[in-house]
């Protein structure tokens, strides 16, 4: 590596999601069937640090977390540990329950609805999060919107999220920021000031419109060239040197120089697809592994898409990623997804 680093360190949200597999979402006062249900550890933090090690055991990966003192909390250090995920920086508190989700994937379309606890989520502060004696390469950062005292100014920054981000560039981290599905113009309001402290950006497609200002959809499914406006928008207002935008159809990346590189998505069957949950950390973790390892944009995307479609095999969000040889061979096997092709999902759908 050209910085002497090697290594990825997640840092954030850390929670237990319990996903439960329903026949469809039901409307208020409505009815669905529960097929099945499964504990595993869910969060940027954890499906990021996930992805990566199974992608290639070999790459260090460190974490920063703040967990129970409670089941769902051992439960999450298990994980880690199992993982071979680096938990000096996983910190335990008595002070609330672990975070944790309740996150329903239908069988009818696939798509995912979270309700989440905060708990320890809501106590974690830019003081959990120090860089001094990591020697990871990358941050990967996450997620506004859940995490009371990070959302909130601090000190003399707008929120938390910049006072941890300008604390890692001082180490010497390059960062990138996950978002969660949380409404447009507080996720607007919570980035915008992160954006000059960002190197990458790796979102989807409602994600990029909402952080612009920019509707990227069109009749529920994805506008290309809305999604190039947006991040071209974007790159503008930060620091960025790459800002990368999935969706089920295709994915971009735009760099600083005006390089842009469009793939489309893998076209895995309708009958392997079991939900989109961590389909997007699933891109994320292939997207920073091929940057990590000093791949082509091109390069990094193929692996990007082929960890995300091997993801939507699982109810879970890390339960069907595999080596990255291997990602890269299913998708070699699915072929690539033509436009409103057979089993698309719709936009924002990870």
């Amino acid at each position: 590596m050209t910085s002497g680093r090697r290594g990825i360190l997640t840092a954030g949200t850390w929670c237990v999601d319990y996903n439960r597999t329903v026949s469809h979402w039901p409307g208020e006062d409505g009815l669905a069937e529960l097929f099945e249900e499964e504990r595993h550890g869910g969060g940027s933090g954890c499906n990021l640090a996930v992805d990566i090690k199974l992608l290639d055991p070999a790459i260090p990966v460190e974490t920063i977390a703040l967990v129970g003192d409670d089941d769902d909390g051992r439960f999450l250090m298990a994980t880690a540990t199992t993982a071979g995920i680096d938990t000096r920086q996983m910190r335990t508190t008595g002070g609330a329950a672990t975070q944790f989700c309740d996150a329903f994937v239908s069988r009818a379309t696939h798509r995912r609805t979270h309700i989440f606890h905060a708990g320890t989520g809501a106590l974690l502060t830019p003081e959990h999060f120090d860089f001094s004696e990591t020697r990871m390469r990358f941050l990967h950062l996450g997620l506004p919107g859940v995490h009371r005292i990070l959302d909130s100014p601090w000190h003399d920054e707008p929120n938390g999220w910049v006072a941890v981000l300008k604390k890692a560039r001082a180490a010497g981290l390059l960062t990138n920021m996950e978002l969660a599905s949380i409404e447009p113009s507080l996720m607007a309001a919570l980035v915008a000031p992160c954006l000059p402290h960002l190197d990458y950006l790796i979102v989807n497609d409602v994600e990029i419109g909402a952080i612009a200002g920019i509707e990227t959809a069109r009749a529920g499914m994805s506008d290309r060239d809305a999604c190039i406006r947006a991040a071209e928008a974007v790159m503008e207002r930060g620091a960025m040197k790459l800002v990368a935008v999935h969706c089920p159809g295709f994915a971009i990346a735009v760099t600083r120089d005006g390089e842009h590189t469009i793939l489309p998505s893998i076209a895995i069957p309708e009958r392997e697809i079991k939900g989109a949950n961590g389909a997007g950390d699933a891109f994320a973790a292939g997207m920073i592994y091929g940057l990590h390892e000093e791949w082509t944009i091109s390069q990094s995307l193929q692996l990007a898409h082929a960890a995300a479609a091997a993801s939507l095999r699982s109810v879970s969000t890390t339960g069907a990623i595999v080596p990255w040889r291997e990602c890269l061979s299913l998708a070699k096997t699915w072929g690539v997804r033509a436009p409103g092709g057979d089993g698309q999902l719709p936009t924002g759908a990870y």
